[in-house]
């Protein structure tokens, strides 16, 4: 088995697509008018309108995550987070040191989304 991705399920596409295309700085693939995608080398994140999980009834609910955290490892959180200009309500928590040695500021997508900007120490 390999891992293939991880899809954010969205009422808002264009939305979230614009907001992943400013974080990653890359153009997402769109092979479809109701899905996205961003593929790196360390996997794909996937991006689907609701259209695409109708017929799960319900099972998949935009907007309601509160348990998983998409991350995004940079070479300088505090360079990505000034470049990304946020809105305060957006900040989870500004650039900070972990106490295990990573970078890290967390924000919101707006979808409400946790996203992680993180970079490991230097060794």
């Amino acid at each position: 088995m390999s891992f293939a991705s991880i899809r954010i399920v969205t009422d808002d596409l264009d939305g979230l697509v614009a907001f992943y295309e400013r974080v990653t700085g890359q153009q997402a693939e769109r092979p479809a008018p109701v899905f996205a995608q961003f593929s790196g080398p360390g996997g794909v994140l996937a991006i689907a309108s609701t259209a695409t999980v109708a017929m799960l009834g319900g099972a998949v609910v935009p907007g309601t995550n509160r348990s998983v955290v998409v991350e995004f490892e940079v070479p300088d959180v505090d360079g990505e987070f000034a470049r990304l200009r946020l809105d305060p309500g957006d900040v989870v928590l500004a650039p900070t040191t972990m106490p295990w040695g990573n970078r890290s500021a967390l924000v919101r997508d707006p979808d409400g989304n946790v996203v992680n900007l993180f970079s490991r120490p230097v060794r």
